[in-house]
């Protein structure tokens, strides 16, 4: 991973890791104030946040509102699209308590979290290069994606600016900031997966004459996409790849995150029922890729009954297998461990990876023969998110044992692995209010 990285920092197209600069140079201290927005737009469905902020790392007060894009929006044109959005975040302002003429008159900052693949060209500009989730809007593409934002506020008669726009991994980021300054990276592992993390501006080889006052950028690896010839790849997940709508890419993705594990562990048992003949007749459930879910996958993992009936409930009512002998569910159980242990461990040494690219693993890039134990290790927070770490304890738990076993008891015990909740809409809206174009209590001696 960390070879990798070098490679993705050197040039355009060196590595399968992207390696993408975000522009964010500052993050959030805890000592903002005042009320910032954001809008998260990611999926079918869009949210629009208000976040108070006292200052001294406290969140006042947090309004969220969840609105559906109707589905001929999504294949419509850019225009409409951005003007129903721009119509949701107006009537949300006009909410905002205690509004008085001159303050809806005030220039609001918003902090735009859009999770769609983009070219940034400054920390509040990025250019759309596809749309994915079912999106279809050519007009859009190759166009600067704030600035649509912008336009259709406008149209409204919203006074409001993108002041950050944001990948929600970096808004993950900036929320650990927020509530601990030791955070430099952050990992979302949940139904997909990626990571970014803090990196010296002069690491950054492909951008030469870069400068920032912080003398560091957020990356966003996009690790998701991630190849080496040394992992554990099988059958499985070559069979896997070559029926997924994206062969040849997310490759580690594919491993690891929530959307692919309950099927590769259908794939396995498939394999088994044909080779070992352990369900008996035809199974044509059990041929359908992603009828598994991994929230089921993980109850069955996870059913401590003495005769599995969670395991056999899932496997009759999901697979349409009835009466399975208990030997076979503890079978079954044994393939869920096996696969959710690999995913667990594989991504655990893609954050040990991440710290050992910027020698926060312990080693410290060690020469001339010191022992490790002369290197005093700097406490280090990665924030991590998403419901394949937060609500599936055997993955966490595994996650934890294989951090220590890399790092070793001894560096591992600097290590933080803290959960935030809603990086891509708190996070956002921190990073308007830390790139805001009026910041509050941040005098600039000119």
């Amino acid at each position: 991973m960390a070879v990798e990285m070098h490679a993705g920092l050197a040039s355009e197209g060196g590595s399968k890791l992207k390696m993408l600069l975000t522009f964010v140079d500052t993050l959030p201290n805890g000592s903002e104030k005042g009320i910032y927005y954001a809008l998260d737009l990611g999926g079918t469905n869009f949210r629009v946040l208000r976040v108070q902020l006292g200052g001294q790392r406290s969140i006042l007060e947090t309004d969220v509102e969840r609105q559906p894009i109707p589905q001929h929006l999504m294949t419509s044109t850019s225009e409409d699209l951005f003007d129903f959005i721009a119509s949701s975040l107006k009537e949300f302002v006009e909410k905002e308590g205690d509004v008085s003429d001159t303050t809806l008159m005030r220039r609001r900052e918003l902090g735009f979290t859009f999770s769609f693949p983009v070219k940034q060209t400054s920390v509040s500009t990025g250019i759309l290069i596809k749309w994915t989730k079912g999106f279809g809007i050519e007009d859009t593409v190759g166009r600067e994606v704030s600035e649509c934002l912008e336009q259709a506020m406008a149209r409204k008669g919203l006074n409001m600016r993108v002041a950050a726009l944001v990948n929600d991994t970096v808004g993950t980021l900036a929320l650990g900031h927020y509530h601990d300054p030791d955070t430099i990276a952050a990992v979302i592992i949940g139904t997909g997966t990626n990571a970014c993390y803090l990196e010296r501006t002069d690491a950054i080889i492909k951008c030469q004459g870069l400068l920032t006052t912080s003398g560091g950028m957020v990356v966003n690896m996009e690790w998701g996409n991630f190849w080496s010839s040394h992992l554990p790849r099988t059958s499985y997940d070559i069979e896997l790849d070559a029926d997924s709508p994206n062969p040849n890419d997310q490759g580690f993705e594919k491993m690891i995150s929530g959307m692919y594990l309950g099927d590769i562990v259908r794939r396995v048992i498939l394999r088994m029922s044909h080779e070992a003949d352990i369900f008996g007749d035809a199974l044509p459930k059990l041929s359908m890729p992603f009828i598994l879910r991994t929230p089921l996958m993980a109850e069955m993992h996870e059913d401590d009954s003495p005769e599995l009936t969670e395991v056999a409930r899932i496997l009759k009512d999901t697979l349409e297998i009835p009466d399975v002998p208990s030997k076979v569910r503890k079978l079954v159980v044994k393939v869920c461990d096996v696969v959710t242990r690999r995913a667990a461990r594989l991504a655990a040494a893609g954050i040990v990876g991440i710290l050992k690219k910027i020698g926060r693993d312990g080693s410290g890039g060690i020469t001339g023969g010191r022992s490790r134990s002369d290197i005093k290790m700097k406490r280090t927070v990665v924030a991590i998110e998403g419901g394949l770490y937060t609500s599936y304890t055997m993955f966490r738990e595994y996650l934890h044992e294989a951090m220590k076993e890399i790092l070793g008891e001894e560096a591992a015990q600097h290590v933080t692995l803290m959960v935030t909740e809603d990086g891509s809409g708190v996070g956002a809206a921190l990073l308007a209010a830390t790139h805001s174009s009026d910041p509050v209590d941040n005098v600039q001696l000119l």
